[in-house]
């Protein structure tokens, strides 16, 4: 029954991963830009959610004020780096490695106020074990991979069903013509960074009380499988994002059962590369075309 063991934990990690792949593409479907310092607010969100504990706040509340700074976070980082670039009309190079250097001041800034050691970060859930079809489930693992799903159905209903998700939808197709409509573009590529920034701090939360332990330089890594998740389904793509994440994290556990922990990390990069090399796109995303 390993391998049944290790589809269930994959999938309920995977759903995680989609969590924080779907902030990338929420931003790169808006502004064509690979939002390099989204891990960094996803250890942000987990740090903070740690704080509010410290505070003797529960764990969901602190998680949803986590959830409310991350995002928050996500919006300035848009208005103070990002948006000054966008008005000069620089490259995305430039907004790229902007995200790069954001990236490391969030992170060197949670190291000076926190500390760079681990701490125990407490449970989320508590529920036990069951077993079903011979396979041990822990409740806790099932929970979190229940809340993730509700949070993305819950993101696909904003983006897709509500007035501000047609608007950010139309900037996505053509921020010009968006503009003209009457849409304040400026104000929905911050909501989208507040989305995004939201996402990973849930993601960060539900991976911290999964664990057990919270850090600064957590979002490292946890960003760059995020990343490979989010290039696997199409860059851009919700649903993609999903089935990448979902990929990336059964991936990472049959690897932990078979072939040791030690190439746990490896995996989202191997995958990674062979989908850049056969599929640039990923599964889910189109060429773009440019009229000249």
């Amino acid at each position: 029954m390993v391998l049944e063991q290790q589809l269930f934990n994959g999938l309920a990690l995977g759903m995680v991963y989609a969590l924080v792949a779907v902030g990338f593409s929420l931003v790169f479907g808006i502004l064509r830009l690979v939002n390099f310092s989204h891990g960094a607010v996803y250890a942000f969100g987990a740090q903070m959610a740690f704080l509010f504990i410290g505070l003797q706040f529960s764990v969901v509340s602190a998680i949803m004020l986590a959830v409310v700074v991350a995002g928050t976070l996500g919006v300035v980082i848009d208005k103070t780096a990002l948006e000054p670039l966008r008005k000069k009309n620089s490259s995305l190079i430039a907004g790229l490695i902007t995200t790069i250097g954001v990236s490391h001041i969030i992170t060197n800034l949670m190291t000076a106020w926190f500390g760079s050691h681990r701490r125990p970060f407490p449970p989320l859930f508590d529920l036990g074990m069951v077993e079903f079809l011979g396979v041990r489930i822990n409740l806790a693992t099932l929970m979190m991979c229940l809340v993730a799903l509700v949070l993305m159905g819950a993101l696909a209903l904003i983006i897709g069903r509500t007035k501000i998700g047609l608007a950010i939808r139309a900037t996505e197709q053509n921020a010009k013509a968006a503009s003209l409509m009457g849409i304040n573009v400026n104000f929905v590529i911050a909501f989208t960074f507040f989305l995004a920034g939201a996402s990973a701090a849930i993601a960060g939360g539900l991976i911290a009380s999964h664990f057990r332990i919270v850090f600064p330089m957590m979002g490292f890594m946890a960003g760059m499988k995020a990343f490979s998740a989010a290039v696997l389904g199409g860059i851009g793509s919700l649903p993609g994002s999903i089935i990448g994440g979902l990929i990336i994290g059964v991936s990472e556990s049959m690897a932990v059962a078979f072939l040791g922990s030690a190439y746990q990390d490896s995996v989202a990069f191997v995958i990674l590369i062979l989908v850049l090399i056969i599929r640039p796109t990923g599964l889910f995303g189109k060429k773009a075309i440019i009229k000249v």
